[in-house]
């Protein structure tokens, strides 16, 4: 399919008179047309297309990168109800206005067929700042997105447009990227344990590099794939990360000779080595361990008549501005000159499946609202229920008493894996009583109160907190939480029959 072509350089935006024709139209379109009233020209052919569009009724309007383009809902993967929006404006807090204000009663722009729906703002110049970083500190290793953790179409396209290349861990994330505009040569099917299914559809689509860390798989390579470019994964030390990955996939080392023997005698093609960290790593000497490992078994490899090539150094970079423990930079400083020292050769290419660095920082807001509210009569439910303490008299009793919140995503939405990660949920007034609040902070005299906070289906485990502090809301008062991209929405289901969130995009992203 062709999808729009966002280029690195200055971009323009060429909108006809059917515009609003075709957006009305938009969602009975298949998705290989729903962006043809945009065109995406490159800075180099402007002048060309001011020229060729200037005899028509178009306006051509020069802005930076994607900071302008249509907008349009579409599908942001093929198995999930989940739409992306790109808007005209770069800042946050306007889209995000402009969104709530749709479903304020008060507000000029009031639309009674909007719902009250959770969204995300998604920053696609993070993403570019941190492309840009990445390439200044790690100028060798080529990243190559991790799809899993945050599978929204329109970062893939804009990442794809910085030349980056994309892991993925199943069909439906490669056929993903692939109708993206991604070169099947771009994709490395990192997933050791592959579905036969699956990795015939990789063959037919000439997605040839990819992981194993098995005998068996090496099997059924053999049988679906056998012309496939094998990269053996490596068991390493992954004790300091968020999620240790060890413990279900990487071959020890004390395995690899008879691997190397296993494939020799299939005759299959071993191009390289890989190893994962694990997701999110707060030791930066991890890698240099893992890069040791790595070393040794090109070596064995070569005794067995095989000049490995490619070097995969797998996940587990942080956003510096959220990680704790340490910093991408510290990374890059260990990781960089390792690389370097122990494979000397530029025959060696070196590439790297970051997620978190990409989307988990300042990439993602998430914007949710209070649907309903309770106050408890008791702190203590047992005494409430034998008592029947009244509220009046509660209070009286207990100056803080306890509120429940019920918001419009939950444990069986967005908020599943972080919960299952155990992470520290901090969340943040996004709107009260009408009032912003948006990146600053509440009155610290305004007094706050113990909460419990449910999420919207009718599962009694779909409880996001239940000791939080927070002031006093009411229905129709809104939350956020910031740097929320990485394997939010990833894991979100459409349980109880609740939509995942859309996501709307902006552009904060300037070419000085």
């Amino acid at each position: 399919m062709q999808f729009i072509k966002i280029l690195l350089n200055n971009l323009h935006f060429v909108s006809s008179k059917n515009t609003q024709k075709q957006k009305d139209n938009h969602h009975d379109a298949p998705l290989s047309q729903q962006y043809d009233d945009v065109k995406i020209l490159s800075y180099s052919n402007a002048k060309t297309a001011i020229n060729k569009h200037s005899t028509n009724n178009n306006s051509i309007i020069d802005v930076p990168l994607l900071t302008r383009t249509a907008n349009c809902d579409r599908d942001n993967s093929n198995n999930s109800s989940t739409t992306s929006t790109v808007v005209f404006d770069n800042s946050a807090e306007e889209a995000i206005r402009h969104q709530l204000d749709k479903i304020t009663p008060s507000s000029d722009n009031y639309d009674t067929t909007v719902d009250e729906n959770p969204f995300f703002i998604g920053d696609l110049g993070h993403l570019h700042r941190q492309y840009l970083k990445w390439k200044s500190l790690l100028p060798r290793i080529e990243p190559f997105y991790a799809v899993k953790c945050n599978p929204d179409s329109v970062a893939i396209q804009y990442l794809a447009s910085l030349g980056m290349g994309f892991d993925c861990a199943s069909k439906m994330e490669i056929q993903q990227v692939l109708e993206l505009g991604a070169d099947p040569d771009q994709i490395i099917y990192a997933q050791p344990v592959k579905q036969p299914s699956f990795l015939r559809y990789a063959s037919q689509n000439n997605v040839s590099l990819m992981t194993f860390d098995n005998e068996d798989e090496l099997y059924k390579i053999k049988e679906i794939y056998p012309n496939a470019k094998l990269v053996l994964r490596i068991l390493v030390d992954d004790f300091d990360s968020a999620i240790p990955l060890g413990c279900k996939y990487g071959a020890p080392l004390g395995i690899i000779d008879r691997l190397l023997q296993t494939i020799k005698g299939l005759g299959l093609d071993l191009v390289g080595v890989s190893f994962h960290v694990g997701s999110g790593c707060s030791n930066d000497n991890a890698f240099y361990h893992a890069v040791v490992r790595a070393r040794h078994v090109f070596d064995r490899a070569e005794t067995f008549g095989y000049q490995l090539s490619l070097l995969d150094v797998g996940g587990g970079f942080n956003d510096s501005s959220v990680v704790e423990g340490t910093t991408f930079e510290k990374v890059a400083a260990v990781l960089g000159p390792t690389v370097d020292e122990l494979f000397p050769s530029k025959d060696v290419r070196v590439i790297a499946e970051p997620g978190r660095y990409f989307v988990g920082g300042p990439a993602y807001t998430f914007c949710f609202g209070i649907i309903g509210r309770r106050v408890e009569e008791s702190n203590d439910h047992q005494k409430a229920y034998d008592y029947s303490l009244s509220l009046k008299q509660e209070k009286n009793d207990q100056e803080n008493y306890k509120l429940t919140y019920y918001i419009n995503d939950g444990f069986y939405g967005t908020f599943q894996m972080p919960i299952l990660d155990q992470l520290n949920l901090n969340l943040r007034v996004l709107r009260k009583k009408d009032i912003y609040f948006y990146g600053r902070e509440l009155d610290n005299n305004e007094k706050k109160y113990p909460c419990t906070i449910w999420g919207p289906t009718c599962c009694s485990l779909d409880r996001i907190q239940y000791d939080g502090y927070l002031p006093e809301l009411h229905v129709g008062d809104w939350l956020y939480l910031e740097n929320f991209g990485a394997y939010t929405i990833a894991g979100a289901s459409t349980f109880n029959g609740y939509e995942k969130p859309k996501i709307i995009h902006v552009n904060s992203y300037y070419d000085p």
